[in-house]
């Protein structure tokens, strides 16, 4: 019934603690975060146990809205496992201003680091660089972030996520809002060493310019009309063939004005595809796809099939995208303001990192709701780790 008061969270009905505990070590230095302004050193509630509780939020259903949060903090479970202390509505809404969410960066990178590359092709394993597909997805906002509007009387925001391909997670992100230009995301947090696997919508030549000048390097879907002169094609190899390779070409993208912006030649590599013209992003104004797709790079040296190859698992981020948002609990965003949404945003990403080094596979939606469950006291460990190993025996 609608204005039916929710019951109370119950100590029992939250499990599953233990996997918090190699994260509780890798915040402890931001624990003191924020505390400078805090000049009468009264300050309860620190960023490193206002992260463990929305990490609590991202694996209990149970706990719907910061009010929900707010109460699970005076169990006296969570008080003991996760170290936080009873926390009043009023701090735990200030927390999403006042805890700089970009600390976490360090944390997330910590924990990456200790995943290991899952079972991929290997003819991606001679790349020299991480390869890192790039996009963006909407989240939903309250109609109070008048920063968010988006569309009129819409309001949303965006993440834009950066995914390491072989090991299955998400590296870093960046919120902005919903009409927030995915290019310059980007353009604002490029890392060194990268292999940037893009769509269509990335495809700007000053883009493509500072990735290169930043150490690394991309590999891009460009307009089907799109205008370069050709300086040297390449003969294909059956393997190419086979892989539905059309062209292979060291190309001057654009005119005069785009060697303004990019400096290099790049390489293109035209791959067969199966057109999609009726029903093409219906409702969205999508361009129909034709025969072919052109796929530009600076990196001369890979075959031609990897180049395609490596475009293809573009897709990887689109199904991650689902999973995200689960975790992500878009059923409420917690905060109103952009850094909060980030920091929301990095506790998801930190779930996602704890449920690949517990299971040794990507994120899933399946193995989320079963860890979901075993917080919850549903599921016990056995189920748990039957779950685990059945995902172990795939692939």
């Amino acid at each position: 019934m609608a204005g039916k008061k929710r019951e109370k969270i119950l100590q029992e009905q939250l499990e599953g603690f233990k996997y918090f505990k190699v994260i509780g070590g890798l915040l402890e230095h931001v624990h003191g975060a924020a505390c400078r302004r805090d000049r009468a050193g009264n300050r309860l509630l620190h960023m490193d146990q206002y992260m463990l509780l929305l990490l609590l939020y991202m694996f209990n259903p149970i706990c719907v809205s910061l009010r929900a949060l707010q109460q699970a903090s005076t169990l006296k479970k969570v008080q003991r496992v996760l170290g936080v202390p009873r926390s009043s509505l009023g701090s735990l809404s200030e927390a999403g201003r006042v805890f700089d969410s970009s600390l976490l960066v360090e944390v997330i990178g910590q924990l990456a680091g200790q995943l290991r590359p899952m079972s991929h092709d290997r003819r991606l394993e001679d790349i020299d660089a991480i390869l890192t597909v790039v996009d963006g997805t909407l989240l939903p906002a309250m109609s109070k972030m008048a920063w968010a509007l988006w569309k009129d009387d819409h309001n949303a925001v965006k993440a834009h996520v950066q995914l390491e391909l072989l090991k299955g997670v998400p590296v870093a992100a960046t919120i902005t809002a919903g009409n927030g230009d995915e290019r310059d995301a980007l353009a604002e947090n490029l890392l060194r060493g990268r292999l940037y696997v893009l769509d269509r919508g990335y495809a700007a030549f000053g883009l493509m310019q500072k990735i290169v000048d930043a150490g690394s390097s991309f590999v891009v879907r460009i307009k089907d009309n799109s205008v370069f002169e050709i300086l040297h094609e390449h003969e294909l190899s059956q393997e190419s063939l086979d892989a539905g390779v059309v062209r292979d070409a060291v190309v001057r993208l654009g005119g005069a004005k785009s060697s303004k912006e990019l400096h290099q030649p790049v390489r293109i590599v035209e791959v067969a595809c199966t057109p999609h013209i009726k029903g093409y992003k219906i409702g969205r104004g999508g361009p129909e796809q034709g025969d072919t797709i052109l796929i530009a790079t600076d990196r001369l040296d890979l075959p031609p099939e990897v180049v395609s190859l490596i475009y293809q698992h573009r897709w990887a981020v689109e199904i991650f995208f689902r999973t995200f948002k689960h975790l992500l609990g878009c059923r409420h965003i917690l905060s109103q303001c952009e850094n909060g949404i980030e920091l929301q945003t990095y506790a998801a990403i930190l779930a996602c990192l704890l449920i690949a080094l517990y299971t040794g596979r990507r994120p899933t939606q399946r193995t989320y709701e079963m860890m979901s469950w075993y917080f919850m006291g549903w599921a016990d460990q056995e189920e748990m780790d039957a779950h685990i190993a059945g995902l172990k025996e795939q692939n």
